[in-house]
């Protein structure tokens, strides 16, 4: 099946980063040959490239990223899915928790997900010290990730991203990475639809439900 031009744009946006530190020659190359891709060469190029792990989440980046093939700034991972930090973010720390299935309904992710919610929650927390934490289910490409948004001001899931460096994301980890890990038992935030209006989930309203909604 042909991208559609929204997945020919983000599957371009991570190529892109991928060959972010290519010598400048051969980063120019690559750089032209993406851009004049129409969306059948790009799909061409990743089944070329073995970009995909096959045909059914084959325009699905984020599969490519729980597979490595991707590149991406980890900063936690359980037997069901990885968080990584945004590339392109909403606020310091914006991440991403991504099941490690190509799972395409809310109803369907794992219980276990909702753990590695919680512990990258409490560190962002912990770190950071955001007045709240959004915690945002979306589907893209066919593949529901959940977001975890920082608010520090009045930050939405609508607001404007900026792009972070390799630089950066290297160093929001290890910022990450230095948070002692918590001992005590932390109710885990809830976790909210792709609906309009996003929900802002403070600490007091955090919940643990016998089922992700």
């Amino acid at each position: 099946m042909v991208l559609s031009d929204s997945q020919v744009v983000e599957v371009k946006k991570q190529l892109m980063e991928q060959i972010k530190n290519f010598p400048d020659d051969k980063r120019i190359e690559a750089e032209g040959q993406i851009e004049t891709m129409d969306a059948a060469q790009l799909e061409e190029f990743l089944k070329a490239n073995n970009l995909v792990k096959d045909e059914a989440n084959s325009s699905c980046p984020f599969c490519s990223i729980v597979s490595g093939l991707i590149p991406s700034t980890k900063i936690g991972e359980n037997d069901s899915a990885v968080a990584v930090l945004e590339i392109n973010p909403i606020s310091k720390g914006h991440s991403l928790i991504i099941p490690k299935d190509h799972i395409e309904t809310p109803d369907k992710l794992p219980k276990d997900l909702q753990d590695l919610v919680k512990d990258v929650s409490e560190k962002l927390k912990k770190k950071f010290s955001p007045k709240d934490i959004i915690v945002k289910s979306v589907n893209m490409f066919g593949h529901e990730i959940v977001n975890l948004l920082p608010v520090y001001n009045n930050e939405t899931m609508e607001s404007e991203k900026s792009q972070a460096t390799p630089e950066d994301l290297n160093k929001l980890r290890d910022e990450l990475d230095s948070v002692p890990e918590v001992i005590e038992e932390v109710k885990p935030e809830k976790i909210s639809s792709d609906e309009p209006g996003p929900e802002k989930i403070s600490s007091d309203d955090m919940w643990l439900p016998v089922r992700i909604p």
